[in-house]
């Protein structure tokens, strides 16, 4: 059903008219033109302009049209702008605000927009920079991290059936020392017992002796406390205990009281220029804890056999 004319229309008609170039056909023509854009475009912008992403290109759609119909249809300017502000497409929406404020400056809530998406662009640009710069460093840590991997004879490794942790290797660069110090997470595997304990940030100046001495009793006498539940003979005493690492060609290296991780890493290079070193499985180190004696002899007498 046609709309009836209203005092809008009317003014429209005799503003066409007394321009002296307009049939009626034409003025007509132009009327219906700008009903669509009042009573087609303008309701559906109203509905789909709600808080979800994917209507946000419906509302650009919708927008667009009406500003073809009518290009100095401020609401449709507007909403435009309000969609391009949600997408985060700041540049666009500055250019909708601005070409809305040259045929309607005083457009207070355009005007606003085009502030917000100044600052919104602004707050992309600083956020991609700092993006950048983090890239940057992570690539540089992760570049010296490497360099560091190649001087101790470490062979990262990637393994989807080993263990994983929240903690990852990284380069203690305090200005007491000459170099930076590899801070890297070991586990401490107990193969008795098919059990493990984690060090988490794991100093390699610092002797697995004194790891022992922190995780362990000196005596069954001490503190029953600090005997491991699992440990249900009392055979995990600190001065009692061995460790052995196992290199990547499988060599089996008796780890001496006194040696820091620094030192296992020397003992674990390659011999008669063969390259070989300790596997960095997931960034995690390991090595296995045993107490000396027969638990020790058939755990390496096993190892032998089957390695």
């Amino acid at each position: 059903m046609q709309k009836p004319e209203t005092s809008t229309d009317k003014a429209l008609t005799q503003n066409l008219l007394s321009q002296g170039c307009w049939t009626r056909y034409s003025v007509i023509e132009q009327l219906a033109i700008w009903n669509s854009v009042r009573y087609v475009y303008m309701p559906r912008l109203f509905v789909s302009l709600n808080p979800t992403p994917e209507n946000y290109g419906f509302v650009l759609r919708d927008c667009s049209k009406a500003i073809s119909l009518n290009a100095q249809s401020s609401k449709a300017h507007y909403r435009s702008a309000m969609a391009l502000l949600a997408l985060e497409r700041f540049e666009e929406a500055q250019d909708c605000c601005t070409r809305c404020l040259d045929f309607d400056p005083t457009n207070t809530s355009v005007r606003q927009l085009l502030d917000r998406a100044q600052k919104g662009k602004l707050l992309k640009e600083k956020k991609v920079q700092e993006r950048a710069e983090q890239l940057k460093r992570v690539e540089e840590l992760k570049r010296e991290l490497n360099l560091c991997y190649k001087a101790r004879h470490l062979i990262p490794i990637n393994d989807p059936h080993s263990d994983t942790t929240p903690y990852s290797p990284h380069l203690n660069k305090d200005p007491q020392f000459a170099l930076p110090v590899l801070v890297i997470p070991v586990f401490f595997l107990y193969p008795q017992y098919a059990t493990s304990d984690l060090i988490s940030h794991y100093d390699e100046t610092v002797a697995f002796s004194s790891h022992l001495h922190d995780m362990f009793p000196t005596s069954n006498t001490e503190n029953p406390e600090r005997r491991p539940e699992w440990d249900k003979k009392g055979q995990y005493l600190a001065p009692d205990l061995v460790v052995y690492a196992i290199t990547h060609k499988k060599r089996l290296l008796k780890v001496g009281k006194r040696m820091s991780l620094l030192d296992l890493c020397d003992a674990s290079k390659g011999k008669d220029g063969q390259s070989d070193g300790l596997e960095v499985k997931n960034g995690c180190l390991s090595v296995a804890v045993l107490p000396k004696g027969e638990v020790e002899r058939h755990w390496v007498e096993e190892f032998k056999a089957t390695r």
